[in-house]
């Protein structure tokens, strides 16, 4: 029953957000402070330098990662056209248990990515407004998925429509 429930829960965050954020963090616009409001303290704290900029990236695991996840990962510092904004969030980064984002729930929550392709057997979905989608070697269960601010047009294609088959040659 708690697996239902918790899915019932997924997908009700899922309709209610836009492709470019997950359980109230919107890569460009939620902090630091907003952050710890949300989730309280990270697991672990990790400084780095990107782009020679100061980032902290905060990561979420274990019994502290939200719920059907096995680990979420937010990055903040980011460069905007007002100037480097060290407190903002860049990236989320969610890496569901198995069962709980598969293809039709990222479908059926985000609807049909403006893109998509394969590397080394990985369905990925890309959506402009900000959401990459790494699948299973399967493509049915989400491994990975990055929550950044919207991306400018690409040159990828959207995903072909299913088309009539072709009658068997006899």
């Amino acid at each position: 029953m708690r697996p239902l429930l918790l899915l019932a829960l997924l997908l009700g965050i899922v309709r209610f957000a836009s492709a470019g954020e997950f359980g109230n963090i919107e890569p460009g616009v939620t902090t630091i402070e907003q952050v710890r409001d949300l989730y309280g303290p990270p697991s672990k704290e990790v400084p780095a330098k990107v782009e020679g900029y100061d980032t902290m990236q905060w990561v979420y695991e274990r019994s502290q990662a939200p719920e059907g996840l096995v680990r979420m990962i937010v990055d903040f510092g980011m460069l905007t056209s007002a100037g480097y904004k060290p407190s903002v969030t860049r990236l989320l980064t969610l890496e569901p248990k198995p069962s709980i984002f598969i293809k039709k729930t990222i479908i059926d929550g985000w609807g049909l990515p403006d893109g998509e392709g394969s590397r080394d057997g990985v369905l990925t979905f890309f959506y402009r407004e900000g959401l990459l989608v790494l699948f299973d070697k399967e493509g049915e269960n989400a491994e990975r998925m990055i929550f950044s601010i919207a991306q400018p047009k690409s040159g990828l294609a959207p995903p072909a429509a299913p088309g009539p088959s072709a009658p068997a040659k006899q």
